[in-house]
């Protein structure tokens, strides 16, 4: 027998006695083991009858091989990190995702959190926005401004960005359905303050698969809106290869239900898509690849989500390498934003909400993010005031600055549960990669209803366990208060907003050159009838004669349609 048998052996008999013990001593225990708020259950439901306990017999068992399954930072498969060294060279970028009312009071907004610190903009954009729709339609009414920022042409996006120099600054976007509109509207704004499109930076979110399968946000049918998904990216890769031009998001199926491996399966699934899509415009993948970026949420079960973000790059690095023929390293690296769980915040006691927050962004910074924003803590009772948003940006700084975390890489790696999970992750996130190629991949499988209906299965299970108390969450279903969020102010957005938001748009309609736009929209409805013309270089031509994000978005449902889920 040899050195490393006797060892072996002689730690599995000791992990048998130390076993045989915490089950007695467990036995005789009148208090039940720790609650997870994962919809996945959490460690103890998984773990195999280890009792909490890894050693490094998990580590033999799994047949885990370093240098393929771990690594080194900044080398394939990229598991503890994108760059060699992580925040020891570079911080990530502290985004707060804000936005409401016009374009005016967001850019005040905007101006005071960069004097505050903050080191990238992130925009929230309004429902009217969102779905197409000028702050004037009838459908609009009572919507604009309420959850982001109302634009609806070319010069709201002037005032937006107005003394924010865009050549220096990164500029994030939740924007889906009418990504190009507002991505050809930045690159306009830019091109003002002179910044050719190449130095722009930024990131476009434009995942329609996650609004089909979680969120609603959508216009045109699958096939039509992947068109135009592709476009963006075939036109960022030629025209301004430093902007991400997609962003393929977990977090809002995170936030509809979805547990850590669902949102990563679906998010990986939904990035092949994308891939393949942009392979047959004719890009190869290594010209694209490098700016596809990816958003997850991350919520309260620390070790999972750590571990989550961890196999996401491993995964990626595999399905990019084997599934997609992908060459450069990095294309096989994935960089992500991380939001924390709106979903985890609670109306009651407000101010614990603070304490999630920490520990999810925590959480998020161990788990090697590139990108984090930070709720406040009175978001689920509406938009951010201007202190909580600035608590929540003095919450990064404190991990950035104070923690300490960050003069290490990949700290956690090599915990024996922590790889133990990264392995059970990966595992259960490829199984759904699977059954979503069964299907014929990810548009068949939104088509078919699969993701949602798994989602939902997900959502119900761990509604039922809050209702029963076996999924603790602090101030809702016990350690409750009677006064809980009674004094925390609410902003709300003026009414009066509206109103403004439309004479400005008004004003616009009256002061531009009606002839020009008409023949605009007309080039580009043509083009929109063809399968094969690059419709991004016409909605640019839209928007700068002042053609309105409605007004675009009409020309486009006159051709594609409107989806209307079944």
């Amino acid at each position: 027998m040899s050195d490393a048998e006797r060892e072996r052996q002689r730690v599995t008999e000791a992990v048998r006695r130390w076993r045989a013990a915490s089950a007695s001593a467990a036995a005789e225990a009148s208090v039940p083991p720790p609650s997870s708020t994962s919809p996945a259950g959490g460690v103890e439901d998984v773990d195999g009858g280890r009792a909490g306990l890894y050693t490094p017999l998990d580590d033999l068992e799994a047949g885990r091989d370093y240098l393929r399954d771990l690594g080194f930072p900044g080398e394939p498969p990229f598991t503890r990190g994108v760059q060699r060294d992580m925040y020891r060279g570079r911080l990530w970028t502290m985004r707060q995702y804000a936005g409401f009312g016009t374009a005016s009071e967001t850019n005040r907004r905007y101006r005071y959190l960069l004097g505050e610190g903050q080191t990238g903009l992130s925009v929230a954009f309004d429902l009217p926005t969102q779905m197409g729709r000028d702050s004037d339609h009838p459908l609009a009414a009572g919507e604009v401004g309420n959850v982001g920022v109302a634009i609806d042409s070319l010069a709201d996006f002037e005032v937006l960005f107005d003394g924010i120099p865009l050549g220096e600054v990164s500029t994030s976007m939740t924007i889906n359905a009418t990504a190009p509109i507002l991505l050809a509207m930045y690159v306009a704004v830019a091109r003002r303050q002179g910044v050719p499109p190449e130095r722009v930076r930024g990131t476009l979110q434009n995942d329609i698969l996650k609004e089909y399968i979680a969120r609603g946000t959508y216009i045109y049918p699958p096939a039509p809106s992947m068109r135009l998904c592709a476009d963006v990216i075939a036109w960022c890769a030629r025209e301004a290869p430093a902007f991400n031009a997609i962003s393929i998001s977990g977090y809002h199926m995170r936030e509809a239900g979805a547990d850590a491996a669902q949102e990563l399966g679906f998010t990986i699934a939904n990035a092949v898509a994308y891939a393949e899509a942009a392979a047959r415009r004719g890009l190869p993948v290594d010209r694209f690849a490098p700016r596809l970026s990816f958003f997850f949420a991350v919520h309260n079960d620390f070790l999972e989500e750590v571990a989550k973000f961890r196999a996401a790059r491993r995964l990626w690095a595999r399905v990019a390498s084997e599934r997609l023929g992908a060459k450069e390293a990095r294309s096989l690296a994935l960089r992500f934003h991380t939001q924390t769980g709106g979903v985890t915040l609670t109306a009651q006691q407000p101010d614990v909400n603070v304490v999630r927050v920490a520990l999810q962004a925590l959480a998020a910074v161990l788990g090697g993010t590139q990108s984090l924003h930070t709720n406040s803590k009175d978001e689920a009772l509406g938009l951010p005031t201007q202190d909580a948003a600035t608590l929540a940006l003095r919450t990064q700084q404190v991990i950035a600055h104070e923690s300490g975390v960050a003069r290490w890489v990949d700290p956690l790696g090599g915990s024996y549960a922590l790889e133990a999970l990264t392995d059970r992750v990966e595992r259960d996130a490829r199984a759904w990669i699977d059954k979503i190629d069964a299907k014929g991949g990810a548009v068949a499988a939104v088509e078919a209803g699969l993701q949602s209906a798994a989602i939902e299965e997900t959502a119900y299970r761990h509604q039922l366990a809050v209702e029963r108390g076996e999924a603790v969450i602090v101030g809702v279903n016990r350690f409750q208060a009677a006064d809980a969020g009674a004094a925390m102010p609410v902003l709300r957005v003026d009414e009066a907003a509206g109103a403004a938001q439309r004479a400005a748009t008004a004003r616009v309609r009256a002061a531009r050159d009606g002839d020009v736009v008409a023949r605009r929209l007309r080039a580009l409805g043509d083009a929109a009838q063809g399968d094969g013309e690059a419709l991004m270089p016409l909605i640019l031509d839209a928007v700068e004669a002042y053609a309105t994000v409605g007004e675009i978005s009409d020309v486009l449902r006159g051709v594609f349609g409107e989806h209307r889920r079944g």
